[in-house]
This record gives structure tokens, sequence and C-alpha cells, in this order.
């Protein structure tokens, strides 16, 4: 017998999914090569998502502190983003959440 979806809570789906997909976070770290502005439009290419304000915030951060969060999501996408990340000669690693 399936339950229908009105009676599954919303926070049951998202307990139910993310055993099913773990996160990862992708991290960015800083360099002393590359330019923020570059940076910046590498964030925005890699991560279609990201809106110009994130992608300034994780490059500026990366920049100060060292290291920032991109995204997280499953480890799938997570490579994929990385290995964006990677092709536009950044430094990106990802790790579980």
């Amino acid at each position: 017998m399936t339950i229908p979806h009105a009676q599954i809570k919303p926070e049951e789906i998202v307990r139910h999914r993310t055993r099913l997909l773990p996160p990862y976070r992708v991290v960015l770290f800083d360099d002393d090569i590359n330019e923020m502005n570059y940076v910046v439009f590498a964030l925005l290419h890699a991560i279609n998502s990201l809106t110009p304000q994130e992608a300034e915030h994780i490059m500026l951060t990366a920049h100060l502190t060292g290291s920032a969060i991109v995204i997280v999501c499953p480890k799938e996408a997570a490579e994929y983003y990385q290995e964006r990340l990677l092709s536009y000669n950044l430094i990106a690693t990802i790790e579980p959440e």
C-alpha cells in the first residue's frame, strides 16, 4: 500500500533524500594566481545558479579566509562543479557535509 503524497511531511522527504543523496560541499581555495574579477567570472560560469553578488561574496571569503563553500549538493553534482572550477584553473575540492 502506498501513502498519498499529501500525507508525507516535507521534513520526511528531506530526510529521505539526504539519506539517498548525502550532501557534499564544494570548497574554493584562495590562490596567488587568479585575479578577483576572474574568480567571480569563473564562479558565475561554472555554477549557473549563483548570482553575481553570491559569486563576489564567495570570492571575497576565499580571499580573506583562505577558503569558501561554493555550493552544497549531492556528490555527483559536487564532482561536476569541482571539475568546472578546476577547468578555470581555480583550486577546488569536495568534502562531505
